[in-house]
């Protein structure tokens, strides 16, 4: 059975460490679709209403911007979720991006 584009990125976003986060290109590429880094942030958007949780609070532009931001239940929650992992964030940035950053190694098996 081959697994939705929108499933690919939700098991992929599962993955992210606590206290790490990933950009939506990282997520494009990792999943093999390196120019879909814009469908990634609607699947993210959409993963609200996904029955399992998703870490989309984890998932940040390629600057370490919380464009995101927008879709959860109030401006501040998506900051309030990464400062509670220890990230800080001022002005919607992540402060220290790249020590937050966790780039998926593994391939993902997408054939499964």
């Amino acid at each position: 059975m081959e697994i939705s584009f929108f499933d690919k990125v939700f098991l992929l976003a599962k993955q992210i460490p606590y206290g790490k986060v990933c950009t939506y290109g990282h997520i494009a590429k990792a999943i093999g679709a390196p120019r879909a880094a814009r469908m990634v942030g609607w699947a993210i958007n959409k993963s609200f209403s996904h029955p399992e949780y998703i870490p989309a609070h984890r998932v940040v532009n390629r600057i370490g911007m919380l464009s995101g931001k927008n879709h959860f239940p109030n401006q501040n929650t998506m900051q309030e979720l990464l400062e509670s992992e220890g990230i800080i964030v001022e002005n919607d940035q992540i402060i220290d991006f790249e020590k937050h950053l966790w780039i998926p190694y593994l391939f993902i098996d997408t054939h499964s």
